[in-house]
């Protein structure tokens, strides 16, 4: 095979996977041992489609890779496709394309599912003596990739989600009457976001006041009787819960039930924020609303972390160097050396330990009710926000009048 490199982005949008885009972009246009660089438009189906660029003239001034770094979503565009799990035609297509082009590194930046693509990819180029190295670049705000500390994407949206919580507090405290307010936060099966939003608190802010995830079961009657006993202490409450809280039973509280399932075979979800809405007001009447925060909390480079953007930036840079040493099937990982001062190392990590496994909060940094998170969390997730804190609201202390 040849010396190009072929890159190309998959699944959800991110604030700073276009970071990891132009690390690699950049590192590769200064190794002597790459020669044309190449991105497929839309993921594999760009692959299959025959769309794809040539990146390297978008980069004649030194000024793009920096607009290009701090740039939301995904520049080469996404797609939300499943090779089959044994090799078929889009395999062969995919190696004759990459043969044409003299391939012989081949880069994706992605979640759990592109993941999967890179280790069924690198198996299949292997076994049919193909010599293309295929890396790894994650990327996920759902946190939830194993055998890294955390990912690209995750301190970004992590730092949305905290901020708007205190907006939401401001907003929900305006009326001197019950209200409870519910803000559903994206996670399927890993409430890593949702959890987020306790770092929302301070010595003025203690919303969200209760935390629901999809790691422990949903219990209507005890959210029933939180509401309840709340209630009698305090007027305005307001709930973070996550798209794929569970019963008991690991069924979905929303799933649909004529659910449409995309290619990887997740299912749709949709109101989960409004299953717990229509709790609130048939058992209490009380002034109630749900916020989904939805596609907002993904590509909000507005509020991304600068911490996640140069993380994401470094692991494309690692993903060449992994590359030109002849590493294969590996992705770039993140592993934490020490949260005071924070630092991490990037450290490469065999692909087929990480494709089609998800990554929970651990339990034991989840209240015992389950409606909390702990210090432990708070102390790993908050390094991820960056340098630049939360900005403070004023609050008057209501509880003295004359």
């Amino acid at each position: 095979m040849g010396n190009n490199l072929l890159i190309a982005q998959s699944g959800g949008p991110t604030s700073v996977i276009n970071a990891s885009l132009a690390g690699a972009i950049r590192s590769a246009m200064a190794s002597p041992a790459i020669g044309k660089i190449y991105g497929a438009l839309h993921g594999l189906e760009g692959v299959l489609k025959n769309q794809i660029i040539d990146v390297e003239s978008a980069f004649a001034q030194e000024e793009a890779f920096e607009c290009l770094k701090r740039t939301p979503s995904m520049a080469l565009g996404s797609c939300r496709f499943k090779l089959a799990k044994e090799p078929d035609d889009n395999y062969e297509s995919i190696a004759r394309r990459l043969r044409e082009l003299e391939i012989g590194y081949f880069m994706y930046i992605g979640g759990n599912d592109s993941m999967d693509t890179v280790n069924k990819l690198s198996n299949y180029f292997e076994e049919s003596g193909m010599e293309i190295k295929c890396i790894g670049i994650p990327k996920t705000i759902d946190n939830d990739l194993v055998e890294t500390d955390h990912t690209p994407g995750y301190g970004s949206a992590a730092r949305f989600v905290a901020h708007s919580l205190r907006e939401i507090f401001c907003d929900a405290s305006v009326y001197d009457r019950n209200s409870v307010t519910i803000v559903e936060i994206m996670g399927r099966n890993a409430g890593w976001l949702t959890a987020a939003s306790v770092l929302a608190r301070n010595e003025k802010f203690n919303a969200p006041h209760l935390v629901y995830l999809p790691e422990v079961p949903f219990d209507r009657e005890q959210f029933v009787e939180r509401i309840k006993e709340m209630s009698q202490q305090q007027k305005v409450i307001v709930v973070a819960v996550s798209e794929g809280i569970k019963f008991a039973s690991g069924e979905y509280v929303n799933v649909q039930p004529k659910s449409e399932f995309d290619s990887f075979g997740h299912a749709a979800l949709s109101g989960s924020g409004r299953y717990l809405e229509d709790i609130v007001r048939k058992e209490f009447g009380f002034k109630t609303r749900t916020i989904e925060f939805s596609l907002l909390q993904r590509s909000a480079a507005h509020l991304s972390s600068d911490v996640d953007v140069e993380e994401a930036y470094a692991c494309g840079e690692k993903a060449v160097e992994c590359a030109v040493a002849g590493m294969n099937r590996v992705m770039v990982t993140m592993q934490r050396v020490s949260s005071d001062p924070y630092r991490v190392d990037y450290v490469p990590m065999d692909v087929a330990r990480i494709a089609n496994r998800e990554k929970p909060i651990p339990r034991e940094w989840i209240s015992p009710d389950g409606t909390d998170l702990t210090q432990e969390f708070v102390d790993y997730a908050l390094p991820l926000l960056g340098s630049d804190p939360l900005p403070e609201f004023f609050l008057f202390d209501k509880s003295k009048t004359l």
